[in-house]
């Protein structure tokens, strides 16, 4: 029994590293994607929006979600190998991920410190509430779907707790803070990537890490299965390849395509058929795609890395397909239901852009959200960081 104790610490610590580590896949895509004058502020907001994160899941949104906290001595805090602290490690680098979300849609143009206590209250309150809720059974919500539609509503690893809260929240924050300043008049909201290697590295990271994001999901040794690989591989390039073609060779699209696949997949991935898997990737690279052009082009919504289509649209889908592909008539394993899906996504929905209009209007009456348009146009790391990324000085 202490060996697979021991063994299952290991298994979530291994998990809890791979997701940690996701998060220098989501610096590196939004440095790869903003243009050079805010790329200092990418990197420093990804590392310190971390450090908010774990204090404020540590203190209060561990506790929201699962009525847990720390104030037991250290001895008490070890028992079984200190499984359960290694669990909220875990559990802290997907709340995490909420913020890091966030901060592509509205980058280049937000204020620092504002967007600091944001962090804070997102992952403290709002994230944590439908954690619970989904993960915990908080409130009787997950009873009460189970009765009216004849399942729970079902999230393996986070398509709608933790990416769809993550999209729908920022777009809030993106309509509340207003398109970036153009050059001119008549100029596009969207700008090139500026880097495509660094925006490439960081889908690669993210990508790579996802798979400890799905399989480690299970939390203990004796739950992993193979089936979450297989199919998180599956809807991997599906989403490539629909990006692909949708997105007509496009770069940044086809690097963005494995994770609208992987973001899709999170919910279902333990129940649907690797077919099913392949389904919903292929329908959400090509979501990502057809809303992004949609947002920028004609909603003139100014989501510069596209993290409510990717996240909150393709997000939605993957709640939604876990009820589709996931039913035992289309090869899944069952004990999902279409409507227990469908009202457990929209619920998720309306949370986090409720949650996100709160905490962001906010701060926006009270302090202000975004930089001057001085600041704008000198750019966030020599405004808020007074460095840019690279020197001429040898």
């Amino acid at each position: 029994m202490e060996i697979k104790t021991a063994t299952d610490v290991l298994f979530i610590l291994l998990g809890a590293i791979m997701v940690l580590a996701m998060h220098s896949g989501f610096a590196f895509l939004e440095v790869g994607t903003v243009r050079k004058k805010n790329q200092v502020n990418a990197l420093v907001k990804i590392i310190v929006d971390f450090a908010i994160s774990t204090i404020g899941y540590f203190f209060v949104g561990y506790m929201v979600a699962y009525g847990l906290g720390f104030a037991e001595s250290a001895q008490v805090l070890v028992a079984k190998n200190g499984y359960e602290l290694v669990k909220f490690f875990f559990l802290l680098t997907f709340a995490a991920a909420i913020p890091a979300i966030i901060s592509g849609g509205i980058a280049e143009r937000a204020r620092f410190y504002p967007q600091l206590v944001a962090t804070f209250l997102i992952v403290a309150f709002i994230y944590p509430f439908f954690e619970g809720i989904t993960w915990n059974g908080n409130w009787g919500v997950q009873a009460w779907i189970n009765n009216q539609f004849g399942a729970d509503f079902h999230d393996f690893a986070g398509s709608v707790v933790v990416h769809a809260m993550g999209g729908w929240i920022a777009l809030g924050a993106v309509i509340l803070l207003g398109r970036r300043l153009p050059k001119s008049s008549n100029q596009s909201i969207s700008h090139p990537p500026s880097s495509i290697p660094f925006l490439a590295l960081g889908a690669w990271i993210l990508t790579v890490g996802w798979f400890g994001f799905n399989v480690m999901s299970a939390q203990t040794i004796d739950a992993v299965s193979g089936l979450v690989a297989l199919n998180s591989l599956m809807a991997m390039v599906g989403g490539v390849l629909a990006a692909l073609v949708v997105g007509k060779n496009d770069p940044g699209f086809v690097h963005n395509g494995p994770l609208a696949g992987l973001v899709a997949v999170c919910a279902g991935s333990d129940v649907m058929h690797p077919m099913g898997a392949l389904v919903t990737g292929l329908v959400a690279g090509g979501l990502f795609v057809w809303m992004f052009a949609q947002c920028h082009n004609k909603w003139k919504i100014d989501d510069v890395l596209g993290v409510w289509p990717l996240h909150g649209i393709c997000g939605a889908w993957g709640g939604i397909a876990a009820g589709i592909f996931g039913l035992e008539v289309f090869g899944g394993l069952g004990g999902v239901t279409f409507m227990s899906q469908l009202v457990g996504t929209f619920m998720g929905i309306a949370i986090a852009l409720l949650g996100g209009f709160v905490v962001y209007g906010f701060l926006k009456k009270l302090v202000g959200i975004r930089l001057s348009a001085e600041e704008e146009q000198l750019g966030a790391d020599l405004s808020i960081h007074k460095i840019a990324a690279e020197s001429d000085i040898d």
